[in-house]
């Protein structure tokens, strides 16, 4: 069932968000609408320029009392979408808390801390620890390539850089390998080596990691601790300011 689309000039159709009218468009998701109009959901593995597939669950909210990933829930006019009950925020704090465990993110000493989305949705969250044991899975950095380090330890299995590689620069560099809880980034090469393939440090997939897995060499701490994306301001307030806009609204600037 198609949504009501409004006749030019006309208003357009709207869910409710925490009680809040959100107007979307057209093919909009719930995370897109609510974003557009100004309103933050914590969210990882969404990236606008790509079409969404719900990696990691972060965004995840209740609409009409059912849970859904709000980056690939269409946007339905009358809905009742629920993000900030206790029992969701407690849901995205889990979900969190997996990803600490499962991987090897030592903050403090990581050249990411304070551009990392990881951390940044974790301090947004208050998450202060990782709540379950540690998996500390055996994942070796490769730094063959002249250019580019790959830190495996840190990825969340976004497949935003599996993507982005293959749908923008047309390398397909990246890929996952396993299953479960031993899924993992891993590069398309016989060897194994990053080195071994196309990556160059002008695609895409350099930018589109949310974490600290893709490092471009001698570059690293260059830009001093509390200069950094989400040291002056939290990501619900970064996010919004990035955010893209609905075509009929007027931009900022």
């Amino acid at each position: 069932m198609s949504e009501p689309t409004p006749a030019p000039g006309g208003t357009p159709p709207t869910f409710s968000l925490d009680g809040h009218d959100v107007p979307f468009e057209a093919g909009q998701t719930v995370l897109s609408a609510a974003l557009a109009a100004g309103h933050y959901i914590p969210h990882l593995c969404y990236h606008p320029e790509f079409a969404p597939h719900g990696s990691c669950r972060v965004c995840t909210v209740k609409v009409d009392g059912h849970p859904a990933a709000s980056c690939t829930a269409a946007a339905r006019a009358g809905t009742e979408v629920d993000s900030r009950s206790e029992e969701v925020l407690e849901m995205r704090r889990r979900l969190v808390q997996f990803l600490f465990t499962e991987g090897n993110h030592f903050c403090p000493s990581c050249e990411q801390s304070g551009s990392c989305m990881l951390q940044a949705v974790g301090y947004a969250l208050g998450v202060t620890n990782a709540h379950f044991s540690p998996l500390f899975p055996n994942r070796p950095v490769d730094a063959s390539h002249p250019d580019v380090l790959l830190d495996f330890n840190r990825c969340i299995l976004c497949e935003l850089c599996i993507r982005a590689s293959a749908e923008v620069d047309g390398k397909h560099v990246f890929d996952l390998s396993g299953r479960g809880i031993d899924k993992h980034l891993i590069v398309n090469a016989e060897s194994g080596r990053l080195a071994d393939t196309a990556l160059a440090v002008e695609d895409k997939a350099m930018s589109v990691c949310p974490v600290g897995v893709i490092l471009r060499k001698r570059r690293g701490f260059r830009v001093p601790i509390g200069e950094r994306r989400y040291d002056a301001a939290p990501i619900s307030v970064v996010a919004l300011q990035k955010r893209p806009r609905p075509s009929t609204a007027p931009r900022e600037g």
